[in-house]
Order: structure tokens, then sequence, then C-alpha cells
């Protein structure tokens, strides 16, 4: 490894460059200075022209641009949103480090600061996230679930301007880029569990970089990386996808027997009428095995039929089954029929 300045190559949004800055800026107190270098995914270009994400087939693309890149050797590093990484691995890169985690949950953005229960029935919420979606349902508010894409601001204007009277957003971004006070609701993970890595960074390099590969470590934050793997190990093995209607979140806390793992995951069906619930509890050492464990078993409780309704809606609009059948979201939901554990993994 030389004294060069590290190439990070970051998107273009605000956002990303953010937090692709906040690396940077943990970065140069060890020692090396920091380049960002600007790179355009198929995400951004989707988004730009208001393109739905959905399915499977959507997970990654604001990562490849910059992973081609990372291979091609333009950049040194390449910093995501942990959220969009393909659970699968990826030859060539490593994952270098997972930093400090911010807050993951979910949060709302209103009209007059309401939270989601003092909405009127029939409310317009914007959420481009089946998963959000899906659990917003299962509360049985009868609100209005419309699909809506584009960056922060494109997001918020929209309640701003009237067209919707909420927005669903992840609190992470928000708290990045200094926008905390736009929220009106901070989303508890019991009613509403956030996206698998969501919060949490991924810093990578080539995998046969070892030199890099040992500095970029001390970034890492142990109990984040435990974490997410284990809320990934959920999600690759319900093979659900980012646009999959499945939510997870893994928590470090102190046991009984010492420092230990909780993992909590749903799986919805689309219009939140049903629900499979699970959480588990293991050691800190095996969080990937603790993630796959649970999703096994929630696979045996039906999981995998519930993933399937999703299949059906190849425009990922959270509405589609509601517009298929117009007696469906008239009113509140009932309870959706669940099953909750909790167990050793």
């Amino acid at each position: 490894m030389t004294d060069a300045p590290i190439r990070l190559g970051t998107r273009r949004s605000l956002l990303a460059r953010t937090q692709s800055g906040h690396v940077a800026d943990l970065i140069r107190p060890l020692g090396r200075q920091v380049e960002l270098v600007e790179i355009t995914s198929d995400g951004d270009r989707t988004q730009a022209a208001g393109t739905p994400l959905t399915g499977a087939s959507s997970t990654g693309v604001f990562v490849s641009a910059l992973r081609d890149a990372l291979l091609a050797g333009e950049i040194d590093v390449a910093v995501h949103s942990l959220k969009d990484l393909p659970t699968y691995p990826t030859e060539g890169v490593a994952l270098a480090a997972v930093p400090a985690r911010e807050d993951p949950r979910d949060v709302v953005v209103a009209r007059d600061g309401l939270t989601l229960a003092e909405l009127p029935a029939g409310a317009r919420v914007g959420t481009g996230s089946p998963r959000r979606a899906a659990q917003i349902r299962a509360l049985g508010l009868g609100l209005d679930l419309v699909g809506v894409r584009g960056n922060v601001d494109t997001r918020i204007g929209k309640v701003r301007s009237g067209e919707y009277d909420a927005v669903v957003l992840a609190r992470a971004g928000l708290a990045r880029i200094d926008r905390l006070d736009e929220v009106s609701e901070v989303l508890d993970p019991l009613q509403v569990l956030p996206a698998p890595g969501q919060g949490a960074l991924a810093v990578e390099c080539r995998a046969d970089d070892a030199a890099l590969r040992a500095f970029l470590a001390e970034l890492d934050d142990p109990f984040a990386r435990a974490a997410v793997a284990a809320e990934r190990a959920v999600l690759a093995t319900l093979e659900g996808g980012c646009a999959a209607p499945i939510g997870s979140l893994a928590e470090v806390a102190e046991g009984e027997d010492g420092t230990e793992l909780w993992v909590r995951a749903a799986v919805l069906s689309p219009d939140g009428s049903r629900a499979i619930r699970l959480s588990a509890t293991g050691p800190v050492h095996d969080a990937a095995g603790v993630g796959t464990r649970l999703a096994e078993e929630m696979l045996a409780e039906g999981a995998a039929a519930l993933g399937s309704d999703h299949d059906g809606d190849p425009d990922g609009d959270p509405n589609a089954e509601q517009k298929a059948d117009p007696n469906k979201g008239d009113g509140p939901h009932p309870a959706a029929p669940e099953l909750d554990k909790v167990h050793n993994a």
C-alpha cells in the first residue's frame, strides 16, 4: 500500500456523497488522504427517470457501477448503503468494514407534524418500499399507500405541496444530511421492522489488496457487522431481495449468559393481511447462523407462500392488490394473523 490518496467512489446524490464523506473523515485521522470520485449507477438513472424498483432483479442497482469501477482499478474503495448490497458475494470484492451504525428505524414526514395514527383514513402516504407498505397496512389504519421514488427533497416536497399527506423514509438518511427536524414520527420496530442492513454503511475494496483491507479494518464496528450479518442471512435464506416485504433487525445486548445477539424478522403478504413474525437469540460470533436458522423456521411456518404473493405485482405498485379488488382498502384491515416466537438459535 502506498501513501497516494485513496480514491473513494461515491454516487452523486447528496446522501451518497455525505455517506462517503463520513467514511473519508474516518480514514483521514488514520494517516491517509482521500479523494472522492463520483460514479453514476443504473439505480440513479432509473430514479431520475421515475422508473419503479421491484423484484429481486432490482437488488444491487445502486451498487454495480461502483463495483465495476472498483474492479477496473478506477477507484480503491467503494461506499454503499449496506441495505443496497446483494446478499450473494461478488468475486474480487471484499467487505472491508462496517462502521458504527446509524439508527436503523423508519420515520414519517407528515403534514402538520402528524403521526400515522393521527392521519385520517384514506390519507395518501408515499413509500417506494413494499416492506414498509405491507407493515403499515397491517396496522389497520386505512391509509392509501402510494408508490414514490426520488431523492429526499423530492419525496418531502410531495408532502409540502399537498400531493401526499406523508412519506416514510429511513431515519439514517435524514440524520446524515441533517434533516431530522422534518420528522413527525419515528416508527417502532415492533410495528415496522426496517430493511436488513438499514442504517449501516458498507466499505468495500478489492479482495486482493491485502494491505488496504487491513487498513480499512480499523473502521470496522464488530457489533454493527454482527447485526447486519444476521439480518442479511435472514434475507438471503428467504430469498426476498431488496423489494420484497421482509423486515429484519438485529441488536447486540447483554443477556443472562453475557453478550448475545437478538434478531427479529417479519414476512408479510403485500396487503399486510397475513404475517409471520419470529425472533431468536444466539451468540454474536455465529451471527449469520442465527439469522439463517431463524429464516429457516420462518420458511417452515409458511413464509415462502407469503413472499410469492409479491410476484404478482410486476410494477412494484404497493396498491396493486387493492386496485385489482376495489373492495379492498376501503377501511382498516383486520389484525394480521401472525406467529411471534422467541427462541435460541
